[in-house]
């Protein structure tokens, strides 16, 4: 008895099907980047700060190293020397301010930071500008608790995920030239 020949070629024809899709050219997003083809290493100096927060600098210049690291085929270094592109960026200002109250104290029950910053990559054989932000602003909520030494555990924890989403932010950007 003969076979039913569909049922020989379906799994050849979804073969087929998939390995064409393949080569469509798709890629997930925040892969792509914009940046020219001779930038291999990236040089990341350590951020200024105009603010009176203390290594509030340091976390956002890790962020950034971190996730270019994580996220890019670009080796990332610290220092300028043997690099094909710089980042810089200065701590504006960091302020706080009250968004959610206690409606039995009347005190501040979250507060929002809110950080901005400079920041420039530069290519280092022409000298171009290849992004630039002189005005990035990034936001992060933390809750406030009536223990003074929990506050500040709160506000370091806050500071590390204002430094992640500003890492991943800027770096998007950066790629993407946004």
């Amino acid at each position: 008895m003969r076979k039913n020949c569909w049922n020989r070629s379906l799994p050849a024809a979804a073969l087929l099907v998939a390995a064409g899709l393949a080569g469509c050219g798709y890629r997930m997003a925040g892969q792509a980047s914009r940046l020219p083809g001779h930038v291999k290493v990236i040089a990341v100096l350590p951020f200024k700060n105009q603010t009176t927060w203390m290594r509030l600098e340091q976390r956002l210049t890790s962020a950034v190293m971190q996730e270019f690291i994580h996220r890019t085929r670009y080796q990332v270094t610290s220092a300028e020397a043997g690099a094909d592109a710089v980042l810089t960026g200065t701590v504006l200002s960091a302020t706080t301010a009250p968004v959610l109250f206690d409606p039995t104290t009347g005190r501040a029950s979250a507060v929002q930071v809110t950080v901005v910053v400079g920041v420039e990559l530069r290519d280092t054989k022409s000298k171009q500008a290849l992004y630039t932000n002189a005005n990035y602003i990034f936001r992060e909520q933390y809750e406030i608790s009536g223990d003074l030494d929990s506050f500040f555990e709160e506000r370091s924890t806050a500071l590390e995920r204002l430094a992640r989403d500003f890492g991943v932010t800027l770096v998007t950007a950066v790629l993407e030239n946004f």
